[in-house]
């Protein structure tokens, strides 16, 4: 009998769970199974608890639901994430901003960064430099907030954020910089951005599909 691939995705937020599902749609050697958790990142957002325990106490939830890899969605959560945060060696961690900071440090122009949700930046760029550094790479980027967007995809009004985050890409077409969007929730506005214009837009979910099968051997 033919067994596929389980991953467990940990989310941050529900609204990730499409993104991630869409972008692994025609893969019929996979099976996705949600784990979402939003308290972890109010607890951060307060300064309250030991949220890197409770990191490490969902992976290896995750890893006991017979999953044969994991993949994380959260750049917060990831900078929560101990080394030793699963029980099971042979069950492989995927880090999204991690493929991520990789497409972008193999670009040798300068980048900027754009973020809704103003939480996510700090933890963001301080691994993306981290990275850059480990791999001795050099990055030449800016961040970006596109102010009072975040509250809207919060409340469920996803194409005027998706509009907010588009008009934003339009704006800066004439800057002599590559544009990226940090957030999964942005790839939709990205994604429609490149249809209209042919620009290319560096995004989390690009590489994704083969660093997964790769690690699977699929």
């Amino acid at each position: 009998m033919y067994l596929k691939k389980r991953i467990g995705c940990l989310h941050a937020h529900y609204s990730n769970i499409e993104y991630i599902e869409r972008t692994f749609q025609n893969d019929e050697d996979m099976e996705l199974l949600h784990f979402v958790d939003p308290g972890v990142m109010q607890q951060v957002s307060k300064g309250m608890g030991d949220v890197a325990r409770k990191v490490k106490e969902q992976i290896e939830w995750i890893a006991s639901c017979d999953v044969d890899a994991i993949l994380i969605t959260c750049t917060n959560y990831i900078a929560l994430l101990q080394d030793d945060a699963t029980v099971d060696p042979s069950i492989p961690i995927i880090k999204i901003d991690e493929l991520y900071f990789e497409s972008i440090c193999n670009v040798q122009q300068p980048i900027t960064i754009l973020f809704t949700n103003p939480m996510t930046v700090e933890g963001t760029m301080a691994r993306l430099h981290q990275y850059a550094k480990h791999h001795e790479k050099s990055v030449t980027v800016v961040a970006k907030v596109i102010e009072h967007t975040f509250d809207l995809i919060m409340q469920g009004k996803k194409e005027a954020y998706s509009d907010a985050i588009l008009q934003t890409l339009l704006s800066l077409t004439d800057e002599q910089r590559l544009i990226s969007v940090a957030q999964l929730s942005m790839v939709d506005a990205a994604q429609q951005f490149e249809e209209q214009t042919a620009i290319s837009v560096i995004h989390p979910l690009k590489p994704l599909v083969a660093v997964v099968k790769k690690s699977l051997c699929i």
